[in-house]
């Protein structure tokens, strides 16, 4: 299976983003944390990480007469890389979306389901906001916002965090201005 086969699923997005951050877990402690995945099909999904290199086993220990494999992610791994993403047509990203919105509504679901949840506590927020830029200006954004997410990237969980998921998403949401036909330069009327 490729990369974009395999990573672009949305248990298999789960699954990866329930090991991030250094942890160790076992495919019972996935499934603790994804009730609204059958246990089968964790099950299913992590042998399939696990089988291309995205998990790798740190402890096997053997409980009640089974082994109990201890996982944790590859984060090399677990990447699209520059030239993979290059690759993908119009219908791979088509498909990408639609596998990242279903693990991010699945997730967010998961979210309000729990006992506790509390949006405002927790600083939930899904805003959108259409902003106008050009291209220097949006190579610009695209810069912040990477160094920002990048430099936290490497925290480790430890008792005092507690993981937050964060999905960015950017497109054009009219026609840029070097791709139209009728002369006009994007301005509205």
């Amino acid at each position: 299976m490729d990369t974009l086969d395999l990573l672009l699923h949305p248990v298999r997005l789960r699954i990866v983003h329930a090991m991030s951050g250094e942890r160790t877990r076992t495919t019972s402690d996935l499934c603790a944390g994804l009730p609204d995945v059958p246990k089968t099909t964790v099950y299913r999904h992590v042998g399939l990480l696990a089988e291309a290199g995205v998990l790798e086993v740190v402890d096997e220990q053997r409980v009640h007469g089974a082994v109990e494999r201890h996982y944790r992610l590859r984060r090399e791994q677990a990447k699209i890389d520059a030239d993979a993403a290059a690759s993908m047509s119009l219908n791979d990203h088509r498909h990408g979306f639609a596998a990242a919105m279903a693990a991010l509504l699945a997730e967010f679901n998961a979210y309000l389901d729990r006992e506790h949840a509390d949006p405002t506590a927790d600083s939930v927020s899904y805003r959108q906001f259409p902003l106008w830029l050009n291209q220097d200006e949006l190579a610009g954004l695209i810069s912040e916002i990477s160094g920002a997410i990048l430099s936290r990237m490497g925290n480790e969980a430890t008792p005092d965090r507690t993981a937050h998921l964060l999905g960015t998403i950017l497109f054009p949401i009219e026609e840029p201005a070097r791709h139209r036909t009728d002369g006009s330069a994007g301005h509205r009327r």
